[in-house]
């Protein structure tokens, strides 16, 4: 992974380091705390049991979850998108949903019943932001899922553009039951483990919590001022 130049680095930190009137350290060894509940939270549940606290949390944040399996997502994918009224739909150039049957077949599907299918394309820029803008559904998959804030993790790319889950009106998130894991500590730490086995990292990670929900300082909830309004989370049983 490519990382970019800090230009001045060196100075700053040396200014630093005179300011507070203390010598730099060429090396600082991370801590051992001897206390560390983060990992005992909800750590002795099962995926069923983690997945019914991720539906229970879903309510919280007013976002639906529908179960199926590989026979059936094309079909909840399609109701949903019907039950959202929407005639445009965009979702990312993901191998993963390919394989899971929404590919040209389901595109062709959707063509018949007059909804307009768009994929990424890194190649089309902005008509890829056009449709997006205008696309009444946005469709993503879950690199990780937190089932104690009814989180979908997304490790953006090129080809999984941001805006396929923050344009659109509405959004749906598939989500393999492998990819739940207890909350944000799991997910950071394989992100981390990533890091160190030297794999490519994204710039942008995205933790969606259902649809965008905006409270001001008088707790007067607004929904989707800065996202989608509505969302649907698709469990797709794994194979």
């Amino acid at each position: 992974m490519s990382r970019g130049t800090i230009q001045g680095r060196e100075d700053f930190l040396n200014l630093i380091s005179e300011k507070i009137g203390r010598p730099r350290s060429e090396h600082v060894e991370r801590p051992e705390w001897q206390a560390q509940p983060q990992w005992d939270v909800f750590a002795d549940e099962n995926t069923d049991q983690l997945l019914e606290r991720f539906k229970a949390q879903c309510d919280n944040i007013h976002t639906k979850v529908v179960e199926t399996n590989a026979d059936g997502l094309r079909e909840a994918v399609a109701e949903t998108i019907g039950g959202y009224e929407s005639e445009s739909v965009i979702m990312w150039d993901d191998d993963r949903l390919e394989r899971a049957g929404l590919d040209e077949g389901f595109r062709s599907q959707m063509h018949t019943l007059g909804v307009e299918t768009f994929v990424w394309d890194t190649l089309k820029g902005e008509d890829s932001i056009e449709f997006a803008e205008r696309a009444g559904v946005g469709i993503t998959y879950s690199d990780m899922t937190l089932a104690e804030s009814g989180t979908v993790v997304l490790l953006n790319s090129p080809e999984k553009g941001r805006l396929v889950n923050l344009l659109p009106e509405n959004y749906i998130a598939v989500i393999p039951r492998s990819s739940i894991v207890p909350r944000m500590t799991q997910a950071t730490r394989r992100i981390h483990e990533r890091v160190q086995n030297g794999e490519d990292i994204p710039s942008q990670i995205h933790f969606v919590s259902g649809p965008s929900n905006s409270a001001d300082i008088e707790m007067s909830l607004v929904v989707g001022v800065h996202g989608p309004v509505r969302a649907t989370y698709i469990i797709l049983g794994d194979v």
